[in-house]
Formats: structure tokens, C-alpha cells, sequence
């Protein structure tokens, strides 16, 4: 998928560039677009995507050793199967669904975070072109709510999914959906998005009405929406999609 930019865009990229060697590390294994998602990020300052960039380097050389979470590190939070995988949106973007309903508070956080770079690392590798990166894949997160009860409320986990997004994932969350809000969740959210960025804030849609319901299935795509959603395709769990690209074991 090619992007067409301004001289302007390609220069700024090239002091970013120029900003991340002097900070001692290098971009020869990055495309443009990878850098291109820091920058904007970062407002197009070349110096503070260097350091988002780098941030983001010395994070997921610590966290992420192998350059892949394995399926053996987060067992439990795999056989809750509540995340599931779906085909290309009409755009070409990953669509990835949570049911809130089969989420449970874990007290085993260091697996939940593992989890949460496991399922994001994913998603957005099935949206590789022919099992190769581009660097400018984007992602649909659809957060289904219906049925959940005060056991499933985790305002942790979700302040947890979208603090790695906007960390360590920029510019990777095209649209998130939330779908059949109930009444009692609402103080929840309102708490959790105080530690939203305001670019993430803005790609928040709460489906409310039969109109905003039109338009998510217009912009997901009824080929990739379960029947549930207004779609025909099937739910399919995430352990259950198989990337050649993608390892899931050591």
C-alpha cells in the first residue's frame, strides 16, 4: 500500500532519521511508513519521534526478547477465548473483536500485558501483504460489552491495551467500536478515558443507536462482521487463525 507524500513528509522522515543515529541507534531495518507512524504521533517533530522510536526499541528488545510473544507465555488468558481474529476490513485493516463477557481480573498482570502485545502483534500481522510488513497496517478493535456482568468490569486491562497501543503501537488503531455499552459501565469509561490521548479518543465510536450501527457495518464490512454484528462471516478465535508469518511457539 503505497502513500503518497508530500516533499515536506519525506524530509521529515530523513532528519528522524538523522535524529535516531545520533542518539546512537540505527533505522536500517525500517521502512519509511514504520517511522512515518512515530512522526505523526509525535506532531512531525523529528527529534521527539526519535525518542517515541526509541523508546519503543529499548521496549520490545526487554519485553519482547524473541520479537514474539509465544502462545506457552499467556495460557490462561488464551483459553478464555474472548479475542477474536476476523478477515480484512473494507480498508484493508485488521478487525480484531473482544468479548468482554469471557474477561476476567487476572491477577497475574505480567501475563495480561504479554497477552495484550501477543494479540496486537497478531492482528496487525494479518494484515501483511503476501506475510510482509509495510509498516503502515492499521487495525479495527471492536469491544463487544453485551452480557457482561460487574465481574467482567476491568478498567485496568483496558487502561493497560490502550496505554501499549498509544506507547508502542502509534498510529496503528484506525477505529475502535464499542458496541452494547450498559448504563453502569459508563462511569468505568469515563474513567479510563482520562488516560487517552486525544488522537485516541478520536477514534473511538460508543454505537448507540440503529444509525451508528448502519455505519460500523458500512465501514467493517458485512463480509468480515460475525452474523451476530449484522455480518456474514463466522467468529474466529484468535488460537484458531494461523499466520504462516507469524510464530506462535518457540
Amino acid at each position: 500500500m503505497e502513500r503518497d507524500r508530500e516533499p515536506t513528509t519525506t524530509t521529515t522522515v530523513t532528519q528522524m532519521r538523522t535524529s535516531i543515529e545520533k542518539l546512537g541507534s540505527s533505522t536500517e531495518k525500517y521502512g519509511d511508513e514504520t517511522l512515518l507512524r512515530f512522526l505523526i504521533a509525535r506532531s512531525m517533530e523529528p527529534e521527539k519521534g526519535a525518542k517515541m522510536f526509541l523508546q519503543w526499541e529499548k521496549w520490545r528488545g526487554q519485553f519482547v526478547p524473541l520479537g514474539f510473544v509465544p502462545e506457552s507465555e499467556v495460557p490462561d488468558e488464551l483459553n478464555s477465548r474472548k479475542i477474536f481474529l476476523q478477515g480484512p476490513s473494507k480498508e484493508g485493516h485488521a478487525v480484531m473483536i473482544v468479548k468482554t463477557y469471557r474477561h476476567f481480573h487476572s491477577n497475574d498482570h505480567l501475563q495480561f500485558k504479554k497477552f495484550v502485545v501477543h494479540l496486537l502483534d497478531k492482528t496487525i500481522a494479518s494484515a501483511f501483504k503476501e506475510g510482509r510488513e509495510e509498516g503502515n497496517e492499521k487495525m479495527i478493535g471492536i469491544i463487544d460489552l453485551a452480557n457482561i456482568s460487574y465481574k467482567n468490569i476491568d478498567a485496568r486491562a483496558l487502561i493497560t491495551g490502550f496505554q501499549f497501543l498509544q506507547a508502542y503501537y502509534p498510529e496503528r488503531l484506525a477505529k475502535c467500536f464499542i458496541l452494547s455499552m450498559p448504563w453502569f459501565f459508563v462511569s468505568v469509561w469515563n474513567f479510563v478515558s482520562r488516560f487517552l490521548e486525544k488522537a485516541t479518543q478520536e477514534k473511538i465510536v460508543i454505537v448507540n443507536n440503529g444509525e451508528e450501527h448502519d455505519n460500523f457495518i458500512k465501514e467493517v464490512g458485512e463480509d468480515v462482521l460475525p452474523e451476530e454484528y449484522g455480518g456474514r462471516a463466522k467468529l474466529k478465535a484468535l488460537q484458531d487463525v494461523t499466520l504462516s508469518h507469524f510464530p506462535v511457539r518457540e
